[in-house]
């Protein structure tokens, strides 16, 4: 039995595949078998297929016992033409149990977790396995990027769809302040919203409690601002209760999601977010026989860090992969316990990280705030229920446009004062992609990448081919990422990519100017702000 309905995009298949299942079980409880019983669930079998040209998408049936006639199948099909709207949603919703309008989100990120770092992305020391499966199944955009390669304003960007100026958050330890709907309060309409593990957006110190009104819109918490001791570290709960993960802290992070997963079928989507601490340094908190997979003078170094910080490199490179590995088992549990769940036709599944790590790659010291890709490329792979969409784009998408593109996915309208842009058409594949850049900055240099550690103000733009940047006294780098994708041949100064040069260059103003940044020196921007940063690295101290 086929039975069509027409789709507009891929993004309900949750929904049409749980309704359209619904509505034959309805059907064929009601349809006597040869002998009198009825057909239980183990005697058909129905899948969905995605007819990408004709943007519909069918329901199969195949009734594995019983009468196995057109009669049974017309009938069934009848009665899902007649209980399914032309969204592919149950018309009588409320009353039936298992329809969802909404599919579930699991959003999965790493901290500092670069977009090289993975064997589908040709990395030779990485052992990720479940990802690269995922891979596999999933959207891939090959060139997602950091806007604001440093924890607290990725994050803050991520979770509100806005730029830094807007928010707030252009170094760590000061709050988010959105001026727009922030990502969980977009869902919670109609979503049971959850968070587990790293925050580092409030700013009132981080040790401290992270309360209801300051969450952003997330109701089950298990959170904590910031820490990076991964072997019994602290989280709060709803009730303001400390308490501790047992061993390395990902993988209890992961055994709660599961928890939640497993208690999560209810008719209400469910939209979980996973935040791990890992990869971030240290490299060397990780698993003992994780770290034991990994020996240093086995990890083959790319070709741009320079021979002094070689050793160095292979030392913090076999941590990072031990961590790697670690969180890769995390998240292939994940995948396991929405399969589980049977929810794997009803759940988007993102994966991605909030910037990247330069882990000596140019000589720098600093592993974020560059605009080097090591430093602002992520990864970011989109499953959509069913993995039936597949495919990949190497149009720049930033960290700003994960909100409105997540929403977009889910069915749900983009809040006004979101600076992102909804990409969800180029996953479904009604839209090209765009000929835009991203735009990416350093408002303030800080912490590891400080004044005195060679850090400076920097804006720039990348393209699927070209990165641009200049700071303060003018154009600093130009990259051919086609030619030369480890970046190591700067063509700023070069006459023969002078036109090149001065196209960026107009390119990255017209950005600027849409954004409303001057592009000042950052003390203007802490003055402004009213943020009292010591004077030895504009670390903003954690005195909120």
């Amino acid at each position: 039995m086929r039975c069509p309905h027409g789709r507009t995009g891929h993004l309900a298949l949750a929904a049409s595949l749980s309704a359209c299942r619904q509505a034959a079980r309805e059907a064929l409880d009601k349809w006597p078998s040869g002998d009198g019983t009825f057909l239980s669930p183990d005697q058909f079998s129905l899948t969905t297929r995605l007819t990408r040209g004709k943007r519909k998408t069918y329901v199969f049936l195949t009734i594995t016992k019983g009468l196995n006639d057109a009669v049974v199948e017309n009938y069934v099909a009848a009665a899902i033409m007649n209980a399914v709207d032309d969204r592919g949603i149950l018309k009588a919703e409320a009353q039936l149990s298992g329809a969802r309008s909404h599919p579930n989100l699991l959003f999965v990120f790493g901290d500092q977790w670069r977009a090289q770092a993975f064997g589908y992305a040709g990395d030779v020391n990485a052992a990720t396995p479940n990802i690269d499966r995922f891979a596999a199944q999933s959207f891939n955009f090959t060139t997602a990027v950091a806007n604001t390669p440093v924890c607290g304003p990725s994050r803050a960007s991520l979770l509100t769809g806005q730029y830094p100026l807007k928010h707030g958050v252009f170094v760590n330890d000061v709050p988010v302040r959105p001026t727009c709907t922030a990502f969980g309060e977009a869902l919670a309409g109609e979503y049971d919203t959850a968070y587990i593990g790293k925050w580092h957006i409030d700013g009132h110190g981080r040790s401290a409690f992270i309360p209801r009104d300051r969450r952003l819109g997330f109701d089950f918490w298990r959170g904590f601002e910031c820490s990076h001791e991964y072997f019994g570290s602290n989280y709060y709960a709803d009730d303001g209760r400390l308490a501790t993960w047992a061993g390395y802290d990902a993988i209890s992070q992961t055994d709660e999601a599961i928890k939640y997963i497993s208690e999560h079928k209810s008719e209400r989507p469910f939209a979980l977010f996973v935040s791990w601490g890992p990869p971030h340094s240290p490299y060397d908190q990780v698993p003992g026989d994780y770290k034991a997979r990994f020996p240093a003078d086995g990890i083959q170094v790319p070709a741009n860090v320079p021979a002094h910080l070689i050793d160095r490199a292979r030392r913090d490179l076999a941590g990072y992969y031990a961590h790697g590995a670690a969180l890769d088992d995390c998240f292939g549990r994940l995948l396991e316990a929405i399969r589980d769940a049977d929810l794997s036709d009803e759940t988007i599944v993102i994966f991605t990280s909030d910037h990247g790590d330069t882990l000596q790659a140019h000589g720098s010291l600093s592993p974020k705030q560059q605009p080097w890709d090591e430093s602002i490329r992520v990864p970011l792979l989109i499953r959509m229920p069913g993995a039936n969409v597949t495919g990949q784009s190497g149009f720049p998408i930033g960290v700003i446009d994960l909100m409105p593109t997540c929403l977009g996915l889910c069915g749900l309208p983009v809040p006004a004062g979101v600076d992102g842009a909804d990409r969800s058409g180029i996953v479904r594949g009604d839209v090209e992609s765009p000929d835009e850049p991203a735009l990416i900055s350093n408002f303030v240099p800080f912490h590891e990448a400080a004044r005195d550690r060679g850090g400076r103000e920097w804006r720039a733009i990348r393209t699927t081919r070209w990165t641009y940047a200049r700071d303060l006294n003018g154009p600093w780098l130009l990259y051919d990422n086609e030619a030369d994708p480890l970046q190591s041949a700067n063509l700023v100064d070069d006459a023969a990519a002078q036109p090149v040069r001065d196209e960026m260059d107009r390119l990255l103003w017209r950005e600027l100017a849409k954004r409303a940044d001057e592009f000042l020196p950052g003390d203007e921007y802490l003055q402004r702000w009213g943020y009292v940063s010591d004077a030895a690295n504009n670390q903003v101290p954690n005195r909120f």
